[in-house]
């Protein structure tokens, strides 16, 4: 098949998607057009104006099938150039802007929900990375309408129900390494944007009583940074001194790779995670993650994984913790989850028959 592809905020987890598509169903033609991940208020309005006039010859050539994320201003941007209105059209969901947890800093409208609910009407065929990424878009498409004053068809969550489906974003085979656990303090590593949505304060509260209780323990603290840190992340260099291991953004994957591959534990504290790439990437290379029972962490980890949320977090990720270093000082061997089944040469049959499935439903609707 001929295939235009469209990640319109390319952001890392979407880039890192669509290059193991390109790379993985390598049998198809694919053109590929994105955007960097800037201006978002601007970008998720305008990718169909920018793309729809620097990039019309693109987009007038004939293509067997489109594959956008849920960035792209699908209905626009059919509407700028009609003949894409005719071409099977898969929309992927790495994350919708229904589930994000509130900042302060909102920009206080719904037309980033809006712009998600028109391109996925738009698509023939719409999937989520996960259960609980396509759970809370069903769910706030559903309440949003409800608020709406006039004029709402009916009907309309429910087609989006049928016509959606769940195949999670893949690893790259390189991610699956063979653990090389270090002897000594417990190895930590806290591999996530340095942002307030990865729960910095909780972590900070939960590395605090480490401290205190004595647990001998090193912390790498890795991630990407932004122009503004929240203050916990300094706070937490200061608190834990000669325990911090890494610190900042890891610039070789070479050595990023090395440190996953050391670490006993991968940590999430996190408030907002669709499917969380960091942490799956900790546990192929062998670390066992520690993760919160919330958001997309239960269907993807076993519940010895999943530490007890809301009160007393802290103290629950603490635990176990705790309970990991007293295993490795008595010599017990843990082994992380297998999660062979998510790497590209396991899932790449079930995106083929995805897309496969979307021309042929097309094609019996002419």
């Amino acid at each position: 098949m001929n295939i235009l592809l469209l990640s319109a905020y390319d952001a890392a987890s979407h880039a890192y998607w669509h290059k193991g598509l390109v790379d993985n169903l390598s049998q198809h033609q694919w053109t590929v057009l994105t955007l960097p991940p800037r201006y978002f208020s601007w970008r998720i309005r305008g990718n169909s104006l920018s793309w729809a006039f620097n990039e019309r010859e693109v987009l007038e050539q004939e293509y067997d099938l489109i594959v956008a994320t849920s960035m792209t201003d699908l209905s626009a941007l059919r509407g700028f150039i009609p003949n894409l209105a005719g071409i099977p059209t898969l929309v992927y969901f790495h994350e919708n802007q229904f589930a994000y947890p509130e900042s302060g800093r909102e920009y206080g409208n719904v037309e980033p929900k809006i712009l998600n609910l028109y391109t996925a009407l738009a698509a023939d065929h719409i999937c989520f990375n996960t259960a609980y990424n396509r759970h809370t878009f069903i769910a706030g498409c559903r309440a949003l309408l409800k608020k709406l004053p006039d004029q709402i068809p009916t009907g309309v969550v429910e087609q989006l129900e049928q016509r959606s489906s769940v195949l999670q974003v893949p690893l790259s085979e390189s991610s699956y390494l063979n653990h090389d656990p270090q002897p000594g303090p417990v190895r930590l590593i806290w591999n996530h944007r340095w942002e307030f949505d990865k729960g910095p304060e909780q972590l900070l509260n939960a590395m605090a009583g480490l401290c205190e209780a004595g647990v001998d323990f090193r912390l790498d603290l890795v991630g990407q940074q932004f122009r503004k840190v929240p203050e916990q992340f300094q706070a937490l260099k200061e608190l834990l001194g000669d325990r911090v291991g890494h610190w900042g953004f890891v610039e070789s994957v070479g050595d990023y790779r090395r440190l996953l591959q050391q670490a006993d534990i991968v940590l999430s504290t996190a408030l907002h995670d669709f499917q969380g790439i960091a942490v799956l990437e900790g546990v192929a290379a062998g670390a066992m993650p520690l993760v919160p029972n919330r958001l997309a962490y239960p269907e993807l980890f076993p519940a010895d994984c999943c530490y007890r949320s809301g009160e007393g977090e802290a103290e629950n990720l603490m635990t176990g913790i705790m309970d990991y270093a007293q295993k490795k000082n008595s010599g017990e061997s843990v082994q992380a989850p297998d999660i062979s089944a998510l790497s590209w040469s396991s899932m790449a049959p079930q995106y083929e028959n995805l897309l496969a499935s979307i021309t042929n439903i097309e094609a019996r609707s002419r």
